[in-house]
C-alpha cells in the first residue's frame, strides 16, 4: 500500500485494558476512507509538536474530569483498539486534503488539536464555521472544552506566522502559552493575598517559564513587584537561569534555607507529592524562616510519567487531591484555562480579549526565539524512537521537539512555506 494511501497513528495503551505488552506507544497502520460523510474534512497533519504537556494528556488520558483519550479515537487495527488504546492530542499544522462541507474547501491551512497521525477525520458542526475557525462537535465532552474543539484556518488567523519557523514556534508554545498567560491574568485578577513573591516549581518546563516570563511583563510595566524564583533539578539549574526569567533560580534540595521572608504564592507545574509534601511542612513549621504561603495552585504535572498511576487518585472535580494522597499534601487550588476564560469572556468584550492575546503573542515570537533549541523528527519509526527515548528518560529542557509521521521528503514537498 502506498504510503500516501496509508495511515499512520501513534497510539498509547490504556491503563485500564491492562496491557501485558511492555510496548507503552504502537504505530497503527490504517487504510483511508474511501467516501467521507457529509460536513466532515480529512486533514493532511504535516507536523506537531511534543512536549511535557502531551505527557501530561496521556496521564490523564481516562481520568473522568479531562478525559484526553476522547477527543480523538483511536483506529481499529492490527493489536490496536478503542477499547485497549487511546491517542494523545497534540498541538499541529496541517492541510484541508478533502471536505464535505460546503465552506471548507481543500487546500487550506489549519492548525488545531490534531491526533499524532498522518490523516485526520473530523466531523464539522454544520452551522459552526467562520471565516476564523470550525468546531469538531464532541457532544459527549463538557461545554468549556470548546477551545479544543477549534480548528483554526491560517489564512484569517492573526496569529498566524506563515513561515516554517512561525509554524515551529506556534506548536511549541501556543498551548502552554495560553495556559500562562491566562493563569497569570486570573492570579493577578484575585488579588491573592497581597502576595509579594511566587514560587514556581519545574522551573525549566516551558508552562513554568511562560508565566514567569509573563509576570515579569507585569512587572516591567509597573503593576507588581514581586519577586519571582523558580525551583529545578541539578541537572536543569543551568538552562533555567540562562532563560534570565526568573530572579532566583534554586535547587529543589536547597530551597528550605534560601527562600527569603515573603508572602509566597506557590504554582506547582511539577505535581511531585513527595516534594509538595516537604514544601507544607516547611511552611507549617514555627522555625520556618521563609514567611508564609498565602496561596497553592496545580497549574500542571511534568513529573508524571506517561500512563501514569497517580492520574486515577486525583479529584479534579472538586480541585483537591482524594483521600489517597491528601494526607500528604493540603489542598491545592487547581487552575483550568478553559473554565477562567469562560469568566472573562463575561467580563470584557471579546474585541479586548483578542487584542490582549493579538499583542502578548507578537512579543512572544520575538522574544521567546532563543529560549529553546528546535529538533525535528520525521518518519513513523524515528517519532516512535523519539517517544520511547522521552519515555525512558525524560525531556532535555533546553530542545522543543516538532515531530511528523511523514519523512522529510514528504513534509518538505507538501508544506511551502
Amino acid at each position: 500500500m502506498s504510503s500516501e494511501l496509508t495511515n499512520l497513528t501513534l497510539c498509547f495503551q490504556r491503563p485500564s485494558a491492562r496491557l501485558v505488552s511492555q510496548d507503552k506507544a504502537v504505530l497503527a497502520a490504517t487504510s483511508l476512507p474511501h467516501h467521507l460523510p457529509p460536513n466532515s474534512v480529512l486533514i493532511r497533519v504535516d507536523r506537531f509538536g511534543f512536549s511535557a504537556n502531551n505527557v501530561t494528556y496521556q496521564a490523564l488520558g481516562e481520568q473522568p474530569h479531562f478525559r484526553y483519550y476522547d477527543f480523538h479515537p483511536a483506529p481499529e487495527a492490527k493489536n490496536v483498539s478503542p477499547k485497549t488504546h487511546g491517542v494523545v492530542p497534540v498541538w499541529g499544522f496541517g492541510t484541508i486534503v478533502t471536505s464535505s462541507h460546503p465552506k471548507i474547501v481543500p487546500g487550506e491551512r489549519v492548525y488545531g488539536y490534531f491526533a499524532p497521525t498522518r490523516y485526520l477525520l473530523v466531523p464539522v458542526s454544520p452551522s459552526d464555521v467562520n471565516k476564523h475557525a470550525f468546531y469538531v462537535p464532541r457532544p459527549h465532552l463538557p461545554a468549556d472544552r470548546r477551545p479544543y474543539n477549534q480548528i483554526i484556518r491560517c489564512a484569517a488567523d492573526p496569529e498566524y506566522t506563515p513561515t516554517a519557523l512561525g509554524e515551529d514556534l506556534t506548536m511549541l508554545y501556543r498551548p502552554l502559552f495560553w495556559t500562562a498567560y491566562w493563569f497569570e491574568d486570573w492570579i493577578f485578577s484575585l488579588g491573592y493575598r497581597a502576595a509579594t513573591a511566587f514560587l514556581i516549581s519545574s522551573a525549566s518546563a516551558k508552562t513554568a517559564f511562560c508565566a514567569a516570563y509573563l509576570i515579569g511583563k507585569r512587572r516591567s510595566r509597573g503593576e507588581s513587584n514581586v519577586k519571582i524564583v523558580g525551583l529545578t533539578s541539578k541537572r536543569n539549574v543551568a538552562f533555567t537561569k540562562g532563560l534570565t526569567l526568573y530572579d532566583e533560580v534554586l535547587e529543589y534540595d536547597a530551597f528550605n534555607t534560601a527562600l527569603g521572608r515573603e508572602k509566597w504564592v506557590y504554582v506547582d507545574v511539577a505535581g511531585n507529592d513527595d516534594f509538595n509534601k516537604r514544601l507544607f511542612e516547611h511552611f507549617r513549621s514555627p522555625n520556618t524562616t521563609s514567611g508564609e504561603l498565602v496561596a497553592s495552585v496545580a497549574l500542571g504535572m511534568t513529573t508524571l510519567s506517561p500512563a501514569s498511576e497517580k492520574a486515577s487518585s486525583l479529584d479534579w472535580s472538586t480541585n483537591t487531591f482524594s483521600a489517597s494522597v491528601s494526607s500528604q499534601v493540603p489542598e491545592l487550588e487547581q487552575f483550568f484555562m478553559p473554565e477562567w476564560l469562560n469568566v472573562r469572556k463575561h467580563q470584557l468584550p471579546l474585541h479586548e480579549i483578542f487584542r490582549r492575546q493579538k499583542e502578548a503573542w507578537a512579543e512572544l515570537m520575538v522574544d521567546c526565539i532563543p529560549w529553546v533549541r528546535l529538533e525535528h523528527v520525521f518518519g513513523g519509526d524515528e517519532v516512535k524512537k523519539a517517544y520511547d527515548k522521552i519515555a525512558s528518560s525524560g525531556f532535555s529542557p533546553d530542545v522543543g521537539f516538532i515531530w511528523s509521521l511523514w519523512d522529510a521528503k514528504a513534509v518538505n514537498a507538501k508544506t511551502k512555506l
